[in-house]
């Protein structure tokens, strides 16, 4: 049996990061990654992200249940089945949170995970291109971070009528304060996403003792006693099981979505689940797939006036050919740039202290239903609106003891009555945003939710029959203080009751940060290996 210093199961962002900093250490690290290598060129052109989420190569195809917040319907959910994972396949989105969001975690009894105490963990992720505040920003990490180059007419309407509907200009909603519209930010530098893995894991590799490998299925983690010695694997396309031995820990890197999953196939979780499986109880933990949160989204469409900039017009023909030249020079191009072009963070009530939604805008419009990346024929724009610290909350369950079969999801969007206010007047802002004198001439007309959609009631009833994911679970491994009896791992990411087994991913976050979770599961992953290095020298 192979043995190595540490074994993480899952290949995604946060392993990447813990694999790198170990290895840089001098500890010998094997990561195990369920799909395939990454060495795809649709993992470096930021708009391969259409592709990729399609493909269930290298993206999970999964489905939250119907609920009543859906109006009936299951979601799709999709998420990286590559090295990086989702940050190799997401819209590259860099949005940290706020503040808040940190704070609220400490006092949730988590020693250590204030904001003050994790900005440094953001700052030694990132090298920022820009001007910034040096005290908030890195210079010198080794993901590449950069305001969108990208500017056009229609969303420098957008701009200047969000400027008039009341929401400020922000130069960098990363930093001090969140408030305020401003051009997104991503990891996409010289027209190439930097995804964890180019990142962090392919220098690590040629550099340090990290073993990666590929379309290699962890079944189990393997457990002697109270104490995790290694993993049990096969190969994605079958075969016999496979062990491999961890001299120090085991890491749990699969994502909120896998990692209570692979939890409780092997025996940690809430003990009536288990055994309605099948699954022999190893160690009762009953939060173990609890805590699932995710944002959800919906959205105004609009059909552009002719003559108005679409990007709906810039992706086919003749003017992709343009494109695809522009991409390969360096130069602006549609193909380089993340599906959110104006970033806006608002209060749905002047009396709030902080941003509570989110606007999201592209000139361009997909087709209603229609697959992921599937533009309509026509030339468009889209606003969506979505809630930034959602309070309901759902599950993720096995639906068997069969590694193969996919979980049962549950996130119980809009359950909350906050949550469908919040939506509700999201909606209400972007739309007063696209009334806007610099934008009401650019629209024909709205073709979602249309004009006869009008009261709250009827928007609410529309977010519920037409709104998605914004593909951001967290939260279904949280973290918590010794005595929280639904904490999955302690403040220093431990499972709680065993030992050598720690859960590193998103899935340990408490709440959801107020944006797009990538930033936040990388700082998390920075913090983890200090956590790891430091009990290593003792």
């Amino acid at each position: 049996m192979e043995t190595y210093d540490y074994v993480i199961a899952g290949g995604g962002t946060a392993a990447c990061i813990l694999a790198a900093r170990l290895g840089e250490a001098g500890h010998s690290v094997c990561l195990l990654e369920a799909g395939r290598d990454d060495n795809t060129v649709w993992t470096r052109i930021p708009a391969g992200f259409t592709r990729l989420l399609r493909n269930p190569a290298y993206a999970w195809q999964l489905t939250y249940e119907a609920s009543q917040g859906t109006g009936g319907r299951a979601v799709p959910l999709v998420h990286g089945r590559t090295l990086g994972g989702s940050s190799a396949v997401n819209g590259a989105v860099i949005s940290r949170g706020q503040a808040f969001d940190y704070d609220e975690w400490a006092e949730l009894g988590n020693s250590g995970w204030g904001y003050a105490d994790v900005l440094p963990y953001f700052k030694r992720n990132e090298h920022f291109f820009g001007s910034a505040d040096e005290g908030i920003r890195g210079r010198n990490g080794p993901l590449r971070v950069e305001e969108t180059h990208w500017r056009d007419p229609t969303s420098e309407a957008f701009l200047a009528s969000a400027v008039q509907a009341g929401i400020p200009l922000t130069a960098d909603y990363n930093g001090a304060q969140q408030d305020g519209i401003g051009w997104t930010q991503s990891n996409i530098h010289r027209n190439r996403r930097w995804s964890a893995a180019h990142a962090y894991l392919h220098p690590a590799r040629k550099r340090f003792s990290v073993r990666v490998l590929t379309e290699a299925l962890v079944t189990r983690i393997v457990i002697e006693g109270k104490r995790a010695t290694g993993l049990a694997w096969r190969s994605a396309t079958g075969g016999a099981e496979r062990r491999i031995a961890a001299r120090r820990e085991v890491l749990v890197c699969a994502g909120t979505i896998h990692s209570p999953k692979l939890l409780q196939l092997s025996g940690i979780g809430p003990e009536n689940l288990l055994r309605k499986h099948g699954v022999p109880l190893l160690h009762d933990l009953e939060g173990v797939g609890e805590n699932l949160r995710d944002h959800y989204v919906a959205r105004i469409v609009a059909r552009a006036r002719t003559g108005v900039y679409s990007i709906n017009s810039q992706v086919k023909g003749m003017a992709l050919l343009k494109q695809i030249a522009a991409w390969a020079l360096g130069h602006p191009s549609a193909l380089s740039i993340s599906p959110i072009l104006l970033y806006g963070f608002w209060k749905s009530r002047p009396d709030l202290l902080s941003p509570d939604f989110a606007l999201s805008f592209m000139p361009v419009s997909s087709m209603p239903g229609g697959r992921i990346g599937e533009l309509d024929t026509e030339p468009g724009l889209s606003c969506g609106a979505w809630q930034l610290r959602p309070r309901s909350k759902g599950f993720v369950h096995i639906r068997s003891n069969r590694i193969e079969d996919p979980p049962i999801l549950q996130p119980h969007f809009l359950d909350h009555p906050e949550d469908q206010r919040v939506i509700v007047e999201g909606l209400k802002w972007a739309r007063k945003v696209l009334a806007g004198a610099p934008m009401r001439e650019r629209i024909q007309a709205e073709l979602l939710p249309g004009g006869g959609v009008l009261s709250d009631d009827e928007i609410l009833d529309y977010a519920r029959a037409y709104g998605s994911t914004c593909y951001h679970p967290v939260g279904s491994c949280r973290m918590g203080p010794s005595g929280d009896p639904l904490a999955v791992v302690d403040p220093s990411l431990r499972v709680q009751g065993l030992q050598s087994l720690r859960v590193v991913d998103a899935s340990v976050m408490p709440t959801i940060p107020s944006g797009n979770p990538c930033a936040a599961t990388m700082m998390i992953a920075e913090k983890a290996a200090d956590l790891l290095l430091a009990d290593a020298s003792r």
